[in-house]
């Protein structure tokens, strides 16, 4: 077959070969009828040649060339929605970790404040209660102190009374007559200095 067309492509080339020569003195050799046929011949070899070649070698590459890229874009696409549904996944739980953080702040901050008013108000309680203690501990000196002063005031003034009538007189008088003297003069002006 190879041989057939190779001695068809020599005798056509001879044939042309001789036509061209001939066709030089006659004028434009591929308007010329005669010529046609082999300008058919070779128009048609070479586009068959031109098409086996395409479609047998180049068209096939170019063929998968096209579809190792699609199928490397489709997978860069989906590579990408994957990595884009990954990030709203991942921030989507960064998100409900901040709000879950957010609110772990909130009630560890609201059970500390709860926690130091009710230190506040027991240790206000207690320190209250110390007050009060002290303030009736104080009342109650002070009760003692008021009822036990005149008894005191009166022994003073029935030492120092005697004393001085002792340094005055030179004699030392009875103590039960100063005593009942100074008892009548509290008694008298108790009311005015202790309210009773």
């Amino acid at each position: 077959m190879i041989k057939k067309i190779f001695f068809q492509f020599i005798f056509f080339n001879f044939f042309f070969i001789k036509e061209v020569f001939a066709a030089e003195s006659g004028g434009m050799p591929q308007l010329d009828p005669e010529f046609w046929i082999s300008q058919i011949f070779w128009l048609t070899l070479t586009f068959g040649i031109l098409y086996v070649v395409l479609s047998k070698l180049i068209l096939p590459k170019i063929s998968a060339n096209l579809e190792l890229r699609k199928s490397q874009i489709q997978e860069n696409i989906e590579a990408a929605e994957k990595q884009r549904e990954d990030s709203e996944a991942k921030l989507k739980e960064y998100d409900e970790v901040v709000l879950k953080s957010k609110l772990e702040a909130k009630n560890i901050f609201k059970d500390a404040r709860e926690k130091a008013l009710k230190d506040i108000n027991s240790k206000k309680e207690i320190l209250d209660e110390q007050i009060n203690e002290e303030i009736k501990k104080a009342e109650q000196e002070i009760e003692f102190l008021r009822k036990s002063a005149p008894e005191k005031i009166n022994r003073i003034a029935i030492d120092t009374s005697s004393d001085l009538i002792k340094k005055l007189i030179g004699t030392e008088i009875n103590s039960s007559s100063i005593s009942a003297i100074v008892d009548d003069l509290s008694k008298r002006n108790g009311d005015k200095y202790y309210g009773s």
